[in-house]
């Protein structure tokens, strides 16, 4: 539903195709429904999945918007005819299907949280999808423990700057790749115990010397294609191998042999087609597990650079020349 009378900026891809592709055009403003509340936005972080969106590669849900954007912070302004959970005025970042790039964005109620205090609109935007993604992956499915390892591909993108953090602060071990020394050197000093420059270095072995040749107990991979069969490489007995992305392919030819002798799982789970109701579990836990570490200042978002909403088109290069280190945010 939509409020014909009022108009907000949105931001759409109306053709398949490059940034420039990206309209900002005037929409109505939404109308919450049932348990739904309507949040002025502040800040929209901006993530993978809206470039493969925008290339026509990611298209939405059946019955979702076509306005780009994941994850928002901001205020309530108006609740939904059943909406119980916040109120009028609260401060608020949520995980939304799409809808983020705008003005004003419905949200289902319970998979909005509090924003965490002393946290920025900026800050609170960059959570959502990489906590609700690294808390299922990584923990939920991965069952990932304190004195195991993890293993993070792409460890300097949002998703891998949040895994590091989250396992570090559990008491796992990590091991990130990036592709640089500089990026490797960074994931170090967020807290991994090995960054891996996977351009010149093999994680395979260096994830195999770091733990004494055991291997990793849990792998977060977002590479897919010929990183299927070097993840069973890598992996120790028992191992969890979750995948979340393919960029290098979606196919791959492997010997399923280690599944067998190592007694892997492999795994792997999509976010944005889960119902509210299946999100609103994995808010509970974040809730309870994480919100306390990033009131307590031990886990932060890195947010590596903040465009504003004229700039959308920018903000998409940025993301897709993978010199980002962290978040990419709009604001409104």
């Amino acid at each position: 539903m939509a409020d014909q009378n009022e108009r907000m900026r949105a931001v759409v891809a109306p053709r398949p195709g490059g940034p420039e592709a990206l309209e900002i055009q005037m929409r109505p403003r939404p109308v919450p429904s049932d348990s739904e509340v309507l949040v002025r936005v502040e800040a929209a972080g901006v993530n993978r999945p809206d470039v493969h969106q925008r290339q026509g590669n990611y298209p939405p849900p059946p019955g979702v918007t076509d306005v780009l954007g994941l994850e928002i912070a901001g205020e309530v302004v108006r609740l939904g005819p059943n909406a119980a959970v916040h109120r009028v005025g609260a401060r608020v970042t949520a995980l939304v299907p799409g809808g983020g790039y705008a003005d004003y964005c419905v949200a289902h109620e319970t998979n909005a949280l509090p924003i965490p205090a002393g946290f920025t609109a900026v800050e609170a935007a960059a959570i959502p999808e990489t906590t609700f993604t690294v808390w299922t992956n990584v923990f939920a499915r991965g069952a990932l423990k304190a004195g195991e390892t993890l293993l993070v591909h792409g460890g300097t993108s949002g998703i891998g700057t949040t895994a590091i953090a989250l396992a570090r602060a559990f008491g796992a071990r990590v091991v990130a790749t990036a592709g640089s020394d500089e990026k490797a050197a960074y994931c170090e000093r967020l807290g991994a115990d090995l960054g891996v420059n996977y351009r010149r270095q093999d994680f395979v072995a260096e994830t195999l010397r770091l733990t004494g040749g055991r291997g990793a107990d849990v792998i977060l991979d977002m590479v897919g294609g010929d990183y299927v069969e070097r993840n069973y490489a890598a992996a120790a007995l028992d191992g969890r191998i979750v995948q979340i992305a393919f960029l290098k392919g979606q196919k791959a030819t492997v010997d399923l042999r280690p599944i067998m002798v190592k007694r892997l799982t492999h795994t792997g789970s999509t976010l944005r087609p889960r119902s509210p109701a299946e999100k609103a579990v994995i808010a509970e836990a974040l809730r309870a597990k994480v919100w306390p570490l990033l009131e307590a200042g031990r886990c932060r978002p890195v947010i590596d650079s903040v465009f504003p909403l004229a700039e959308v088109a920018k903000a998409h290069q940025r993301i897709e020349s993978a010199d980002h280190i962290g978040k990419v945010v709009l604001t409104m």
